[in-house]
């Protein structure tokens, strides 16, 4: 065999070896088994380090070292990349592989390869790799963010490592509930693509969105909980547990939301509920199935046309018993945006007057560009913006979806 054979025969035999090494470490463990196993397959790189983008997706942290000496602290300098103005933020909002030169002190110039980890259509954070030269194929960096993200999503529940990377303070109980009970802050398929985000994101307390991703459906909710804290995160919590029952016990939209209801009122008695859409996506064809149960507010991007979606609204879920809910339709074209808030970001009040309907179509207008997962983002901090910089008065949930169209196998 040629040299140039045998160099493609290892190129081709690194992915496996990767993901076999990352397949075997302890959950604890994927940075250091990663970056011993890229040393390896290619010698090339010096350092790796794994960064993972804070709760309010402002900068990007460094997941530590683990300690040599067991019991011993790890280094907490706060070496923070903010996404905004650096090259690794750039490479997590662009999801695109970017290198850039490393500081060399008087010393042999280094590269830094930013390499975006993904998990199905989810950020999760940034690979930063050193190396004296380049290395790997072209695509090679790629593939390794791909089986990184799907590697740390599955080891993420099995230990707190990355959860505390992510904190630069602490979380209030009720947002450790919030978070804690998201299926994830995103995902993406051929059909559609979906993100969301919570604020503040320290302390959010009742607003939560939740979604499930079938054969043929896309199932979504978006929950404003009534009060405040640990209460509100207590009643988010039973009425996202309640229609995740429903709908896993194979209820349809209309019973799920039924059953939702009668589980809040009987632990409330109509004296606490929660205002909640709960839809059904079709992907076969872009129909939506939705029952607006309260204040959360959808708004459709189309174009450059902004419009709210009308919809009949009934009872907030927990309020009456043996409550009936009728889903209504609407339809969706390919290359559609949906947008959707709960009342902590329309209704948003300060000295300067409400944030209001007319900024919040001028906020999605403007953001028609942007990749799915920066919508939230770019309507939150036009919030906070409105709010000239001061905390949040109530919570609020930003979910945007942009429907592709269908399936090119149906």
């Amino acid at each position: 065999m040629s040299t140039q054979g045998r160099l493609a025969t290892g190129e081709r035999g690194r992915p496996a070896a990767i993901e076999r090494a990352l397949r075997a470490a302890p959950a604890h463990a994927v940075p250091e088994a990663l970056a011993a196993v890229l040393r390896r397959e290619y010698p090339q790189i010096s350092a790796v380090r794994l960064l993972v983008s804070d709760y309010h997706s402002r900068v990007l942290l460094p997941v530590e070292p683990v300690p040599a000496v067991p019991g011993a602290a790890a280094d907490a300098a706060d070496d923070a990349l903010p996404i905004r103005q650096s090259t690794a933020g750039r490479a997590y909002v662009t999801r695109g592989v970017l290198v850039a030169g490393a500081e060399d002190g008087g010393g042999p110039r280094e590269t830094l390869t930013y390499i975006p980890v993904t998990a199905r259509g989810e950020r999760l954070g940034v690979l930063e790799v050193a190396s004296a030269e380049p290395w790997g194929a072209p695509d090679a960096p790629a593939e390794i963010g791909e089986l990184l993200g799907i590697a740390l999503k599955v080891a993420w529940n099995w230990t707190d490592r990355y959860e505390r990377a992510r904190r630069r303070r602490r979380l209030t109980l009720a947002a450790e509930l919030q978070w804690q009970l998201l299926p994830g802050h995103g995902c993406a398929d051929e059909t559609f693509s979906l993100a969301g985000h919570l604020e503040p994101a320290y302390s959010i307390g009742g607003d939560n969105f939740d979604w499930s991703a079938e054969h043929d459906h896309l199932a979504l909710t978006v929950t404003n909980g009534a009060g405040t804290g640990i209460s509100a995160a207590l009643l988010t919590s039973l009425t996202v547990g309640a229609l995740r029952n429903a709908r896993r016990s194979g209820a349809d939209l209309g019973e799920q939301a039924s059953l939702a209801n009668d589980m809040v009122h009987v632990r409330y008695g109509g004296r606490e509920f929660t205002e909640t859409l709960v839809m059904r996506i079709d992907v076969g064809d872009g129909t939506v199935h939705v029952i607006d149960a309260g204040s959360p507010r959808i708004l459709r991007l189309r174009g450059t046309e902004v419009t709210r979606v009308p919809l009949e609204q009934q009872l907030p879920l927990g309020m009456f018993p043996d409550t009936e809910y009728r889903p209504q339709r609407f339809a969706l074209e390919p290359g559609d945006r949906l947008v959707i808030v709960s009342d902590g970001v329309f209704a948003a009040t300060t000295g300067r007057g409400e944030f209001g309907t007319q900024a919040l179509e001028q906020a999605t207008r403007r953001s028609r560009l942007q990749d799915a997962a920066e919508v939230p983002l770019t309507i939150i901090n036009e919030l906070i913006e409105f709010h000239e910089g001061a905390g949040l008065a109530d919570d609020a949930v930003v979910v945007c979806l942009d429907w592709h169209g269908p399936a090119s196998g149906g």
